[in-house]
This record gives C-alpha cells, structure tokens and sequence, in this order.
C-alpha cells in the first residue's frame, strides 16, 4: 500500500472513485451525515445522491478529477467511502476510467555498497 502521505495527495488530485462508483451504505449511517445528500436505495440501503446515475459523481466531491479535488464532508464520508484505499483495485479501476495512471506501491531503493561511506544530507 502507498505510504499514508503519498495515498493523502494522490487522492487530493484524483476524484475518480468519487465520480465513478455508486456509494451506497447501510441507511443508519445516513442519520450521521447532512439529510439533503444522502436518497434511499432500498429499504437497507441509502446512497449518497449523484452516485446512483448512469454517471455518478457525488455531490459532495468539489474540483475537478484528475486536477485538485476534495470531499466536502470528509470527516462525515461514509463507510463505503473510508473502504476504498489509494492504490488499491477499486482505485485503479475508477482511475483507468478517467484515463488516469494507475497507482503503484514502489520501494525506495536503498544503495547496497554504502557501508564504509560518509552520508551527504
């Protein structure tokens, strides 16, 4: 997984999986978050509003995917919201739909021979 800094800024400049998936949750969950975003699914489930479309896009994500975005209820998100994780399938997935490069966990790469060297800071 992407280091927890890494994962906060790419999802900064993304958006995707907030104009991609329908983000539905079990209704209680609803009664935590502003009334006027959140619509019923089923009688289990609620969604928030904008993403039960042919073209989903929460209507709490503000900016524009891709470039610099953010939820505009963040600490309020849902559970379905907190599940999907900066690199992970559902964001790559959502990522490739808006032609976005996918996210990858890359190693830094420490030097082998650097036992018997001064380190430059």
């Amino acid at each position: 997984m992407l280091s927890q800094i890494a994962a906060q800024d790419a999802c900064l400049s993304c958006g995707a999986c907030c104009a991609f998936f329908r983000v539905s949750f079990y209704w209680a969950e609803g009664d935590v978050m502003p009334q006027e975003v959140v619509e019923p699914l089923t009688a289990v489930y609620s969604c928030m509003k904008g993403t039960n479309q042919q073209q989903p896009r929460c209507v709490m994500l503000s900016g524009e995917i891709g470039q610099q975005v953010s939820c505009t209820m963040y600490e309020q998100r849902s559970s379905s919201c907190k599940e999907v994780q900066a690199g992970d399938a559902q964001c790559n997935k959502a990522r490739s739909a808006y032609n976005l490069i996918p996210l990858i966990d890359i190693e830094p790469a420490y030097p082998s021979n650097d036992e018997d060297f001064d380190q430059v800071c």
